[in-house]
């Protein structure tokens, strides 16, 4: 678990603000003043550690802490980055009573910071990165997943039209239009021919299961995306909504199971798949935990997960391979390249594999 404990330390708390993340900080406290109720001076500003890619900054006053997000400075994809869409959903669901920090205001004015930004409250909790919970006893563990769940589901269960999100996404069709967009990427950042891509290529447009639902979706829903309370097994905010559109559910709950069927090292840090008895560990087995979903849910199974499970491997491929064909065009950092590259071939055999699964013939 030392790979897990390291993490925790270097994501955990704040650093100063890194040099290519300064901003005119007197022009941040005027905006504060005639914007964010309450709010009361002088202003110190400290930037997380967490892997975030939009740069996020503590605001310590002498009464209270706020957080801001911000857009990174410099020249951005159109459509990246979008803490505007961000803000859009917190300030839908707060008032709904789910669990997400208070919202202040969005400033789409640029002469302020550099960049548009906006404002929420800090929730003072815990936010853990390993998965598997070392540091926590067998009870507490499976209290935080059952939390965990249960606040999954109620935001599949919140009513988009009257939370007043209608037009923050496209209704229906979500898993091909998905498809159509890493296909499309994919082709284009090419680097190699993959014949398990090429047969789910064709394969998985043309068996998409019926009965697309259209609900909120999260886009990255994991434990170091989420506040726990300071000492209960409580989820007190659920946090970057950067990925968050209208969208099916359940591409969005089996992208969380992922954890579940990926081998350690191709999911999010502290991979459960590494822990031998899951039950004695207080984990609950996948089987439960999908029961648990449908339960809040009110659905009796989830019989399509194979399908699911490939689409997502699939999913995950074509984001790889996209940031690979942006280092060979010289458009992106190559830190991570060769790992990336690693990574593409066994995820879409993984993907084959459970899209044989789900029914398709060799």
């Amino acid at each position: 678990m030392a790979e897990a404990a390291n993490a925790q330390d270097l994501f955990s708390g704040t650093k100063p603000v890194v040099e290519s993340h300064k901003f005119n900080e007197a022009n941040l406290a005027a905006w504060m003043e005639a914007h964010v109720e309450g709010y009361e001076g002088p202003l110190e500003v400290r930037q997380f550690k967490g892997g975030q890619s939009n740069p996020t900054y503590q605001l310590i006053t002498p009464k209270k802490k706020y957080v801001m997000r911000r857009k990174p400075p410099g020249n951005l994809l159109p459509s990246a980055h979008a803490v505007d869409r961000e803000y859009t959903v917190i300030n839908a669901l707060y008032p709904l009573g789910y669990p997400v920090a208070r919202p202040y205001g969005l400033c789409t004015d640029e002469s302020v910071v550099g960049t548009m930004f906006y404002i929420m409250d800090m929730m003072e909790g815990r936010i853990l990165w390993d998965g598997t919970l070392p540091d926590s006893s067998p009870a507490e563990r499976r209290a935080i997943y059952e939390a965990k769940v249960k606040t999954f589901a109620d935001l599949h269960n919140v009513d988009w039209r009257k939370a007043g999100l209608e037009g923050f996404g496209k209704e229906g069709d979500y898993i091909a239009r998905q498809l159509h967009r890493w296909t499309k990427q994919y082709k284009a950042s090419e680097t190699m021919h993959i014949p398990e891509m090429e047969k789910l290529i064709e394969w998985l447009p043309r068996n998409i299961p019926p009965g697309d639902k259209t609900t909120i979706v999260h886009g990255d829903y994991r434990l170091d995306n989420m506040v726990l309370h300071p000492t209960e097994p409580r989820v007190i905010a659920v946090l970057d909504w950067e990925l968050s559109t209208l969208g099916d559910p359940i591409a969005d709950f089996s992208y969380h199971l992922m954890n579940w069927v990926m081998p350690p090292g191709d999911t999010t840090r502290g991979s459960i798949m590494a822990i031998a008895d899951l039950k004695a560990w207080g984990i609950p087995a996948m089987d439960e935990y999908v029961a648990l979903y449908c339960q809040h849910t009110g659905r009796k199974g989830l019989p399509e997960l194979n399908y699911y499970f490939s689409y997502n491997a699939f999913r995950l491929a074509g984001i790889l391979q996209g940031i690979i064909g942006r280092v060979r065009d010289g458009t992106a950092n190559s830190a991570n390249a060769e790992s990336n590259a690693a990574r593409v071939v066994p995820l879409a055999r993984f993907a084959y594999d459970y899209a044989r699964r789900a029914g398709m013939k060799e």
